[in-house]
């Protein structure tokens, strides 16, 4: 039995989901822990409940839906464009809240006009939140991780510290912190003494000599390579951290940076200023602002006017798997992040799909909905 009731309203969002053309799906409360600890990112990691089979196979509760919603289509070999619609309890640690609660919410699956579904998962869930909160206004934020991917590739930084960048979208305190660490000097010692004497040599881009020095090393110390790396690995690894050591964001590229990622305006007037700061920086992102624009027009055509829609360059959400459109729902002058979503093109294949699905969607918290419901009344 669950720890936690259903609020009253569950029936009519479950209808609510039904009537957008949705199929409803459950998953086991009990879930294999590898995905989510390779895919879902850091702040869910963490938060995670795990424990572990009779075998020693690592095993957790649920901590979200969407993993497990893409497993399952992968292992029903169901076709595409399929939506998925859901909702149960999701189980993970969190600062405010019980850690046992509901969630519901759609994924959708497999639609190849992506500019639509991507529209289609905003409007979605505005639909469903106006539905149970009827007179409660709500604030859409929106950002795009393939917008901030392509700035950061067509300011030429290696391909090491556009990972680093990447992966740090959404995390305001350590993108500033990626970024300062670009803009200063690394801090001497970081490598040991010896290995900063090879690269003060210039002996780091000598990998004989390099390898040859990490086997010595290793053989003195008594350290098996049969259970680690290599010392061709271990010095290929090296060299590349000290690459990204030695980078250096030029003042110009910095300021680059930092003006795109300050960027917050209506999304009716974000294609505009985005190819506007396109042109003055010099930077091409062609292809990115013609699917920005595409998923601006889209949602115009489906209802949704980009004007009540906030677009701020530097949000992202916690986990991993997102790839391009990123949004969350908050009542007016509240923080409290009642759904939340994006697209998640690569998810697919990386849990065992044969072909590339792209796929979008988005989630909403019961308890928030109806705390806010409760105020309301």
């Amino acid at each position: 039995m669950p720890l936690i009731n259903l609020p009253a309203f569950a029936p009519d969002l479950i209808a609510d989901l039904e009537n957008l053309h949705t199929e409803r799906v459950d998953t086991p409360v009990i879930q294999p822990a590898e995905p989510f600890l390779d895919m879902a990112g850091e702040d869910l990691r963490r938060r995670i409940f795990m424990t572990e089979s009779e075998t020693g196979k690592s095993l957790c509760l649920r901590p979200e839906f969407t993993i497990p919603v893409c497993l399952r289509h992968i292992e029903t070999a169901t076709g595409t464009p399929k939506r998925y619609a859901y909702l149960g309890e999701v189980f993970r640690q969190r600062r405010e809240g019980s850690n046992e609660f509901y969630q519901a919410g759609i994924e959708d699956l497999g639609e190849q006009d992506v500019a639509r579904a991507d529209a289609r998962a905003v409007c979605d869930a505005l639909s469903v939140l106006k539905n149970r909160l009827p007179g409660v206004g709500l604030s859409v934020v929106l950002g795009d991780q393939s917008v901030f991917e392509a700035v950061v590739a067509a300011c030429g930084l290696p391909a090491g510290w556009q990972k680093r960048l990447v992966h740090a979208f959404g995390n305001q305190a350590q993108l500033q912190k990626l970024m300062a660490d670009l803009s200063d000097p690394a801090p001497s010692g970081v490598f040991g003494p010896e290995v900063e004497r090879l690269a003060i040599l210039g002996k780091l881009d000598d990998e004989a000599t390099l390898v040859a020095h990490i086997d010595q090393t290793m053989e003195a110390t008594g350290y098996s390579t049969n259970a680690s790396r290599s010392p061709a690995d271990i010095a290929r690894r090296l060299r590349e951290k000290m690459e990204l050591a030695n980078t250096r964001l030029d003042h110009r590229t910095l300021a680059l940076l930092k003006e795109f990622l300050a960027l917050e305006l209506s999304l009716a007037e974000a294609p505009q200023a985005l190819a506007a700061f396109a042109q003055k920086a010099g930077l091409s992102l062609g292809e990115a602002l013609a699917r920005f624009e595409s998923r601006v027009a889209a949602l115009r055509d489906i209802g949704v006017d980009p004007a009540d829609i906030t677009y701020r360059a530097a949000f992202g959400r916690p986990l991993d798997y997102y790839t391009g459109l990123v949004f969350e729902i908050t009542p007016d002058g509240d923080a409290l992040v009642l759904a939340g979503g994006g697209r998640f093109d690569r998810l697919l294949t990386l849990l065992g799909a044969k072909e590339r699905i792209p796929a979008v969607g988005f989630s909403l918290w019961l308890d928030r909905i109806a705390s806010v419901k409760g105020a309301a009344a």
